[in-house]
Formats: C-alpha cells, sequence, structure tokens
C-alpha cells in the first residue's frame, strides 16, 4: 500500500509538471509561491501607486492610413473624456502611458499622443518590434527615435545632470534580452547594456507569461544585468532596496503575475493572471484585489505598493474596454476601496513617475509617493496641438 501511494505522488507530481511547462508556469510558480509566503505586513496607510502602460500600435493588422487615423482619433476623443471623470488622491487624472513603437512612427500620430499628454493625460515611452537585428542598428534606431520624439514632440524626459535623452521601454512580442527561444523578435544578446547605453531608465516589458520569454522572478522591482554572449540577463537579478545604491545595468517593473482562484476559466480552473487588461480579461474587482495583494515593493517600502497593469489599445475588439464602462467600473473600485484616505490612498502615476519613486524609496524618502513624482527625471514638456 505504501508503494502505491508514494507511486500516486510521483505520477500525481509528473502530472502536475507537465501541466505547469504547458502553461509555461514551471519558470515562475516556485518562486511565486515563495513570494506569497513572504508578502510583508504594512502598519499605517498603504499608497496604492496604479500605471497603465498600453504597446500602442496603430499599424496592427493593418497598412491603410485611414483605419491607422481612426484608431488615434478615437483615443484623442474619448480617451479625455473617460480620464477627467477621475482623481487619485492627489487630484490626478488616470494617465495613460503610451509606448509608441518605433517602426510605426507617424508624425502626425504623435502630434495628438502629445496634446493629449500636454493636457496631463498620460506620457509617452518607446516600444520597439525587431529581427535579427545588430547591437549597432540597435543603437542608431533607438537613438534616433529618441531624438524624434524629443525634438518634435516633446515627448520624453531629459536628465538634469547629463542632458542624455531618457526613455522607458517596452519589448515587442515580449522578447526582451533575446529571450524568446531561437532569438525569435530580438537577435541581440546582452541587449540591457545597450538599453541603459541609450537612455532607458526603466524597462517595463514583464510579465509576459504565457509566454517563454517570462522570468523566473516575479512580482518584483529589481536591477538586472546583461552578459556579453547570453540572453534574458533579466531572468534573475537584485531587489531594488532601501538605503541600497544601484546593483545592475537597468532596473525592471514588473507587473503582477500569479493564480486567481475567484477568476475561472470555462473549464473552472484559476486564471493566470499576467497584468493584460483587454475584452477578454477585463478589469475585474478580483483581479485589481489581487492586483494590490502582489504588493509589488522597493524592498524595505512596503507600504509603497507599486501596480502596472499593460495593453494593445489600438485593437478595434478591445477599445470599449479601454475607453468605456470598464475601465470607468476599475477606476471607480479604485478610487473607493483603494483611496479611503487611512487604510489605502491611490495615486495614478506615469511610467516615469513610477520609476521616480521607486528611486525615492531606493534613497531612503518616506511618507507620501505624491512628493516624488519628479524625484531624478522631470515631466517632459509635450507640445500640443497649434
Amino acid at each position: 500500500m505504501l508503494y502505491i501511494v508514494i507511486g500516486l505522488i510521483i505520477l500525481s507530481a509528473i502530472v502536475f509538471w507537465r501541466v505547469l511547462k504547458l502553461k509555461e508556469m514551471h519558470m515562475w510558480f516556485v518562486p511565486y509561491i515563495k513570494q506569497i509566503i513572504s508578502r510583508p505586513k504594512v502598519d499605517g496607510t498603504t499608497h496604492v501607486l496604479f500605471c497603465f502602460v498600453d504597446h500602442y500600435e496603430p499599424q496592427w493588422r493593418n497598412d491603410d492610413i485611414e483605419v491607422e487615423r481612426a484608431r488615434v482619433d478615437r483615443w484623442f476623443n474619448e480617451y479625455p473624456e473617460m480620464a477627467k471623470q477621475h482623481k487619485d488622491a492627489d487630484g490626478h487624472m488616470p494617465k495613460h502611458c503610451f509606448f509608441y513603437p518605433e517602426e510605426e512612427y507617424r508624425y502626425e500620430h504623435l502630434a495628438k499622443l502629445s496634446d493629449m499628454c500636454y493636457h496631463g493625460f498620460g506620457e509617452i515611452e518607446i516600444h520597439l518590434h525587431h529581427e535579427d537585428d545588430t547591437a549597432e542598428n540597435f543603437t542608431k534606431t533607438i537613438e534616433s527615435f529618441a531624438k524624434t520624439l524629443n525634438e518634435d514632440h516633446g515627448a520624453l524626459s531629459i536628465h538634469p545632470d547629463t542632458g542624455q535623452i531618457m526613455y522607458a521601454f517596452i519589448h515587442g512580442n515580449w522578447a526582451l534580452d533575446n529571450s524568446l527561444p531561437g532569438g525569435a523578435h530580438c537577435g541581440i544578446n546582452n541587449e540591457l547594456s545597450l538599453l541603459k547605453a541609450t537612455g532607458c531608465y526603466v524597462d517595463m516589458t514583464l510579465p509576459s507569461s504565457p509566454s517563454p520569454s517570462q522570468t523566473s522572478k516575479v512580482n518584483a522591482i529589481y536591477y538586472a544585468t546583461g552578459k556579453d554572449g547570453h540572453c534574458k540577463g533579466h531572468d534573475t537579478g537584485i531587489d531594488v532596496r532601501v538605503n541600497q545604491t544601484q546593483q545592475g545595468d537597468l532596473m525592471m517593473i514588473q507587473g503582477p503575475i500569479g493564480l486567481n482562484f475567484k477568476w475561472r476559466t470555462a473549464k473552472g480552473l484559476p486564471h493566470i493572471e499576467n497584468a493584460d487588461v483587454r475584452k477578454k480579461v477585463p478589469p475585474l474587482r478580483s483581479r485589481i484585489d489581487q492586483w494590490v495583494s502582489s504588493h509589488i515593493h522597493v524592498k524595505g517600502r512596503p507600504e509603497w505598493v507599486f501596480i502596472k497593469v499593460h495593453t494593445h489599445g489600438t485593437q478595434e475588439p478591445d477599445m470599449d474596454t479601454l475607453l468605456g464602462q470598464d475601465r470607468h467600473d476599475m477606476h471607480s473600485y479604485l478610487e473607493t476601496k483603494y483611496n479611503d484616505g487611512e487604510k489605502y490612498s491611490l495615486h495614478y502615476t506615469s511610467a516615469r513617475e513610477m520609476y521616480n519613486i521607486a528611486k525615492a524609496a531606493e534613497a531612503g524618502e518616506t511618507g507620501n509617493p505624491h512628493l516624488y513624482r519628479d524625484f531624478i527625471l522631470p515631466k517632459p514638456a509635450f507640445k500640443k496641438l497649434s
């Protein structure tokens, strides 16, 4: 009987591991469980920092300029009307972060996005899809695009000490640092060092589950270091910590990942939470609760909780979710449950502001994170439409 029990346990473990591999969960499941066990408790007010980043691709599955214009115009007309109905504890509206692909650049689209940002509705950062690239071409491409965004649209921050154009980054197809099998959708090992050299101050690609590019480190703010001749240097890293200097090439701010047992699939299984928001994965209250409880924070500053969620905002099936009632309901829930002024205080942030606040925590700053939105990198000027 004992051998039968042992055999069943071994068989169950094998089946479970195969399920994890099928869902590309095997690299992060055990670290996720460890992270749950070690979540800290907070005395006093928890400050919830909320950042919505967008892989904003007007040319998605399309080569018609009129379709592009219609997509951008819908955001230009509808997003401000939605956003101005919502406020955080500091009186700030939600700040949508448009990570715009270099390869899809059109002046007219960025002019409209810059106008929205000028009026306080978000900020613009860099997104890139590439294939079989080289370090030289990558550097040239990024630096040229950053210069265009800065000079033509006032869209990026300038480092006050070095004068360098700075940007946040999301890698197309999740393939940061050549992390997909066979080097698909990238081609460059040690991409992290190139990002640092060209002015990237933070990467916000993750989480990428169920992609094999997903890292084993989860629900974290950390520094990753690239290695010459090697890929996926961000699979592990050193946590950003209070009163500890930078310990790597590039800060990574991850969105929440995990299992949501209150949000079930059609088969009754728990959904994988990967911080994606769209029609098929709407921002349900149970998801928002899990985003908060994931407790992503700078080590030593657990009262500042960082939530970064993502979307692909120009895809027509999802725009009603992102610009309509589901988005309203998400913000309303955040502004009630997580902004009571005692247990929770809500702060809508851009990617830049979230980075600045993380750096402020690292430097030992305390209190209201609102005070540190421009801690290192100033707000870009942006240009409004004439």
